[in-house]
């Protein structure tokens, strides 16, 4: 269809450079085509025009002094990407990658997925090229306090509310908390991610790999198996992976693998989570020290996972970590499927591999949407003053995820594409955005 592809040829030379942020529009629009050419009225109102153009980018300097003295600068992002059907919602990322290339896919990414999720939430994302790896705690607060001087002037519980990603987890998300708090003089929800002794949700930590693995164990379900007894593979270790390793094996599969930066661990005997946890949680050390202390386990210094045999892979760790090469030796070594933890792990080569395989392929937007979706539970807390109990958000995400896979499988069934999750996810989360678009106006 023309139209989709002459707004896809829009974008590369609207954007240029920003390769990230054209994978992630080209893998949208193309699997869209059937939705959009079934309904005319989206391109009357230039719907895709509109959608592929954030509402906002917000760029800004963040000045700090390092424990030496030293004065140093980073550069900081917020892209307010779509606000049709909530406030905007999506996490903060600090890590040395992070342009405005990248920020701008995941907020694109965003969209879809908080729309999947079923809840009224917009998408946003953004972060710094700030590295917390390393850094003393007083560094570590002097940065996220300039940070949110800045920041804070385009956030608020109705406006938009980020959220931990890649390098924040507790202990920014509080440091940024305090200086908004210290900024407006408010108490509000506006940050998710919190601690639990100021407005935080119980299972918000878990949540997101525990929803991953539900959503894979929906998967199996509906195709006549479950997880329990299979090989999983799972790359990261940061919370996704940790929690989606935990939940894997509560329900009998076992976890073989973990990676981060440097390298992975294969343990034949199955994961040790609790030496993970210690690990990286209490020490913040890395995934090499695993194999010192399990001599059972090898640490293979600078590689993936995907050539571990397995019959369910967990991409976890970050984008574009599995490629045509790691999707092979999936495919060789009898892979049953692919569920996304991480925001866009796998290559399109790696995806088309998937699909002319028969690897079922879930892709990040439906597959890890726990986590902004018990972000969205925490507000909802935070705005009745309310604290559920653990298994009462855990009850709520699982009733989410299994939502998520009804949608995206029935969506993907209406159009002949059965078990094309990916085009299920894509027009599934496109149709509730549009619809919201359209009913507001050119806007």
């Amino acid at each position: 269809m023309a139209y989709v592809d002459d707004i896809y040829d829009i974008v590369v030379k609207r954007n240029p450079g920003e390769k990230n942020f054209h994978q992630a529009v080209r893998e949208v629009l193309t699997t869209l085509r059937p939705a959009v050419e079934a309904n005319p009225a989206y391109q009357k109102a230039a719907l895709l025009e509109r959608m592929v153009e954030p509402d906002r980018v917000v760029i800004f300097r963040v000045p700090w002094v390092d424990d030496a003295g030293n004065v140093q600068v980073n550069r900081g992002f917020r892209v307010q990407f779509n606000n049709a059907i909530g406030p905007y919602k999506g996490g903060l990322r600090l890590h040395p990658t992070v342009s405005l290339d990248v920020v701008k896919f995941l907020g694109f990414e965003q969209v879809f997925k908080n729309s999947l999720t079923g809840l009224p939430i917009g998408g946003g994302k953004g972060g710094s090229d700030f590295d917390p790896k390393g850094k003393s705690d007083r560094e570590v607060m002097a940065f996220c306090q300039s940070f949110m001087t800045e920041l804070y002037k385009y956030v608020g519980a109705d406006v938009d509310v980020p959220a931990g990603d890649i390098g924040v987890g507790a202990r920014e998300i509080g440091f940024l908390y305090g200086q908004y708090k210290r900024l407006t003089g408010r108490y509000e929800g506006v940050l998710t991610g919190k601690g639990l002794s100021y407005g935080g949700s119980l299972a918000r930590t878990e949540a997101t790999g525990y929803g991953l693995v539900y959503l894979a164990e929906e998967l199996m379900k509906d195709h006549g198996t479950s997880l329990e007894g299979k090989k999983v593979c799972v790359s990261g270790s940061g919370n996704v992976a940790i929690f989606a390793v935990q939940k894997a094996q509560q329900l009998g599969a076992k976890v073989l693998t973990m990676s981060d930066s440097n390298g992975s661990i294969y343990d034949p005997e199955g994961i040790d989570l609790d030496l993970v946890k210690e690990i990286k949680l209490v020490r913040r050390g890395r995934i090499k020290e695993y194999a010192d202390v399990k001599t059972n386990a090898e640490y293979r210094e600078g590689k993936r996972v995907w050539d571990i045999p397995c019959d369910v892979a967990l991409p976890c760790a970050t984008q574009n970590e599995l490629d045509l090469e790691d999707a092979k030796n999936l495919q060789a070594n009898g892979a049953y499927a692919v569920v996304e933890g991480a925001n866009m792990p796998s290559t399109p080569e790696a995806i088309d591999l998937f699909n002319a395989a028969g690897i079922l392929y879930v892709p990040g937007k439906a597959s890890n949407a726990g986590g902004v979706a018990t972000s969205a539970l925490e507000m909802t807390q935070n705005s009745e003053r309310l604290s559920w109990s653990f298994d009462e958000v855990d009850a709520k995400l699982h009733g989410i995820m299994k939502n998520i896979y009804a949608s995206i499988s029935a969506t993907a069934k209406d159009y002949g594409q059965v078990d094309n999750f990916m085009m299920g996810a894509n027009i599934a989360g496109f149709r509730k955005v549009a619809d919201a678009m359209i009913a507001q106006g050119v806007v």
